[in-house]
């Protein structure tokens, strides 16, 4: 992508001058960013698609009794009727099963895959929403069909309604408000207060970004080097041929205590490792994907161009590739190639051609498990 070519998705600014302007600092409305847009699930699919189990869908609503919070898979009954006002469904990840929605998410590639989440769709019959909140990330609201009416602000009080089982803000204080229509898209930076509500049938995309925590990183960072912690702290055992009689026993050693700590910090100071360990997080799939395995074929891979599969995530440093949780070590023209499939998303046959015979190992591997597909 030229990150320095003028985008109508972006109301004509370039990503460069988006990022610097706007990405998690002020919120941004485009008028007609994708012009003519329509839904790319009608609302029977999108139902079908909250009857899955492997599919996270949630059902709100608001009426006498307050409030009303429930989890998927639904059956179409489970659904109030389309003339009942005041209700909301919720579908995530859409872009893991539909590829045309994978293929919107891909107009958003000017932000790092390794902040990159999903598509979440939202369905509303009029007046549906979930009140006014605030979201720890980064997200895009596109308007696919009807209108909704957002407010939004800065808000400082982000004290919560108590014994709601949803997070609304007791004190939401609007500075702004836009009707959207299809085509439409609002960008919010996280933290910024926003109250999202149907105004008839409505359908909204909110295309994600996650945004990790340091506690989330560090205990999943921590979790992984445990698995291997014995190899890089080596087998060492710890001795005491200097210690003296001791007249109270339950006080530990001071040297045991250095010894722990040399130990734990010959895990961290790798840097390679945790260069590792945090590329296999950032690409590990979400618990509900799974992959179809391919038959393996006996012909080459080399005979064609290969794409990836829209559920596989596929990043990159100086030093490895990374798909699906897995790292592999890549240099020279192997490491450009991989490079080039993990930007986009494809190569074609001469390129998986000049590919070494381990490299194109590793893809027919890849083929074989369901990570990509060739274009056969």
């Amino acid at each position: 992508m030229d990150t320095q070519q003028p985008l109508q998705l972006l109301g004509g600014l370039s990503p460069r001058q988006f990022m610097k302007r706007h990405w998690q600092k002020k919120p941004m409305l485009v008028r007609q960013a994708i012009p003519g847009f329509k839904p790319l699930l009608d609302r029977a699919a999108l139902f079908a698609l909250a009857a899955r189990v492997e599919v996270e869908s949630r059902l709100l609503s608001q009426g006498k009794q307050g409030w009303q919070f429930k989890r998927g898979p639904f059956e179409r009954r489970a659904f109030p009727s389309l003339k009942t006002p005041d209700w909301t469904m919720l579908v995530q990840g859409v872009d893991l099963h539909d590829d045309a929605v994978h293929a919107l998410m891909q107009q958003f590639r000017f932000v790092p895959d390794a902040r990159l989440d999903d598509v979440m769709i939202s369905y509303a019959t009029d007046g549906g929403g979930v009140g006014p909140h605030f979201d720890s990330y980064d997200v895009f609201l596109l308007q696919a069909h009807g209108q909704r009416r957002w407010r939004i602000g800065r808000q400082k009080d982000l004290s919560l309604v108590e014994g709601l089982p949803l997070k609304i803000l007791a004190n939401f204080q609007p500075e702004e408000e836009y009707v959207l229509d299809p085509g439409d898209m609002l960008y919010l930076p996280p933290r910024w207060a926003h109250d999202g509500v149907a105004v008839g049938e409505c359908m909204t995309y909110s295309i994600g970004f996650r945004q990790p925590g340091r506690g989330e990183l560090a205990r999943e960072l921590l979790q992984r080097l445990a698995e291997d912690a014995e190899d890089a702290a080596g087998t060492a055992v710890y001795r005491d041929p200097g210690q003296a009689a001791v007249d109270s026993p339950g006080g530990i050693p001071p040297q045991m205590m250095a010894f722990a700590r040399d130990a734990l910090q010959a895990v961290l100071n790798d840097p390679i490792e945790l260069q590792c360990l945090l590329g296999e997080y950032l690409s590990e799939p979400k618990a509900s994907v799974w992959f179809d395995s391919a038959p393996a074929r006996s012909a080459s891979i080399a005979a064609c161009g290969v794409t990836l599969d829209r559920r596989t995530r596929m990043m990159f440093d100086d030093l490895h590739i990374y798909i699906n949780g897995e790292s592999y070590r890549a240099s020279g023209r192997d490491a450009a190639l991989m490079h080039r499939l993990a930007d986009q998303r494809r190569l074609g046959a001469s390129e998986v051609a000049r590919a070494s015979q381990g490299a194109r190992q590793l893809m027919n591997n890849w083929l074989e498990v369901g990570w990509l597909h060739d274009d056969r």
